[in-house]
């Protein structure tokens, strides 16, 4: 994460992980902390920086089908704003890999794959056990 935050172009957003009660030591064998509410995070901010103006290109990195209504609705913004922002997604690849992209109906989006050397690159080291 520390290659993203030293971009002046990148922000970077962080939301603490949801616990098992009693984590990590009096928690159900196998349990372990959580995302929740990331995905609704992003869309919300996908649309609510593309109507403030605050991006020229919104580029979403991500394959969760959840998100296509935030996509649809900044394409469907731009229609009507000069084409404004313009939007893209962003997806891993490799070989080996079964590549998925997020698509969506009314426009043709270009995405961005990224390898393994840029995940090597942008990965979280953080050892979340040890929180």
């Amino acid at each position: 994460m520390d290659v993203w935050q030293q971009s002046s172009r990148v922000t970077v957003i962080t939301r603490a992980l949801r616990y098992p009660y009693g984590w990590p030591h009096q928690s159900q064998p196998g349990e372990k902390p959580q995302e929740k509410g990331i995905d609704v995070a992003l869309a919300i901010d996908f649309v609510a920086l593309a109507i403030q103006g605050r991006y020229d290109v919104g580029i979403l990195m991500s394959t969760d089908t959840d998100l296509k209504p935030a996509l649809e609705a900044v394409v469907e913004f731009g229609r009507g704003n000069g084409g404004k922002p313009r939007v893209e997604v962003a997806a891993w690849s490799g070989s080996g890999m079964h590549n998925r992209r997020l698509a969506i109906r009314q426009k043709n989006l270009w995405c961005h794959w990224l390898d393994e050397q840029v995940y090597q690159q942008v990965k979280d080291v953080t050892d979340y056990s040890k929180a």
